[in-house]
């Protein structure tokens, strides 16, 4: 169990990881051994560094500090500052992808759970981030069909499995390879920070 203190620090920092991922969109390389023959080449993954964000603080600060910086960006987000990817205001509550975004609290808060109940390998690392990135995305799916019946699509004209496809289904590919790269980081640090 992490002190208080600790949990603060590691909200605060995935305030801030967050807030940094909604800008970052990610991208991978050509293998290296490809390098030498046609250059580093990268390629769009179609996503950003906001899921990551959210599941390794969660894995480094646990289940308390991951819930608690994401709260905090919500509560940011909605009082106007613009941390959300399309801005911030109260408004984005009836945007189909919120969902998404209210989903940060439990994906973070499964996620930091999951990752200290065992002591930090790879795979329990990465079943943690698994499950918070399923929590996110359960949470954004019924979110879409809450608003769907309520009829809240400001700008959007998306059926309701179109929307599924585009904010879940379709970036799920591209938030796999993020879940990698964060188990991998969280694992490495964990391990350096002897915890």
């Amino acid at each position: 169990m992490l002190a208080a203190s600790n949990q603060l620090l590691w909200s605060m920092i995935g305030l801030l990881l967050t807030i940094g991922g909604t800008f970052l969109e990610a991208h991978i390389t050509t293998w290296p051994w490809s390098w030498s023959k046609h250059g580093i080449h990268t390629f769009s993954l179609g996503v950003t560094f906001q899921v990551g964000g959210v599941l390794l603080v969660g894995c480094l600060g646990g289940k308390n500090a991951g819930a608690l910086s994401q709260i905090a960006y919500l509560v940011m987000g909605l009082t106007l500052l613009p941390v959300f990817a399309d801005g911030g205001g109260i408004g984005y509550v009836k945007l189909s992808q919120f969902g998404y975004l209210l989903g940060f609290i439990p994906g973070a808060w499964i996620c930091g759970f999951l990752a200290f109940q065992a002591r930090p390998k790879l795979e329990t690392l990465a079943f943690s981030c698994i499950c918070g990135l399923l929590s996110i995305h359960i949470c954004g799916i019924c979110y879409l069909i809450i608003s769907n019946f309520l009829q809240w699509h400001p700008g959007e004209n998306l059926s309701l499995m179109q929307a599924i496809l585009k904010y879940s289904w379709f970036a799920l590919p591209g938030q796999m390879a993020i879940v990698c790269a964060v188990t991998l980081i969280a694992y490495v640090l964990r391990h350096l920070m002897f915890y």
